[in-house]
């Protein structure tokens, strides 16, 4: 099960993509996008963010096409909490199909997740 993934959050930083990918470099295949209609927030109880619905908003990140054992890698660390979810980013190519890794539903907080990303 292949494909494009859209990462938002802590993968989008190059050490914690490589450890947790087993791939050093891998950052530099990382491809801008931006996820409309969606906003990244905490997941409840966690550090780490989640997507959820919301109209007007959007969520920059990136793509990233894994091998088959970078893949199973990123899915242990993302770990039974969060699933792989399709969704529509925009590229500067125009729009492309993907999934992200979006934990549940009743464990999203309200408060935007800037993380990582904001330091």
């Amino acid at each position: 099960m292949g494909g494009l993934i859209f990462l938002y959050g802590t993968l989008l930083r190059a050490d914690v993509l490589a450890r947790q990918s087993g791939r050093a470099g891998l950052y530099r295949q990382l491809r801008p996008a931006l996820l409309p209609g969606h906003a990244r927030v905490f997941l409840r109880g966690t550090p780490y963010p989640t997507l959820v619905r919301r109209p007007g908003s959007m969520v920059g990140g990136a793509l990233l096409r894994p091998d088959g054992a970078a893949l199973a890698r990123l899915r242990a660390y993302e770990g039974p909490s969060y699933r792989l979810v399709p969704l529509r980013v925009l590229t500067a190519r125009g729009p492309v199909n993907a999934r992200a890794w979006v934990g549940p539903r009743w464990r999203a907080g309200r408060r935007a997740w800037v993380g990582l990303l904001g330091a």
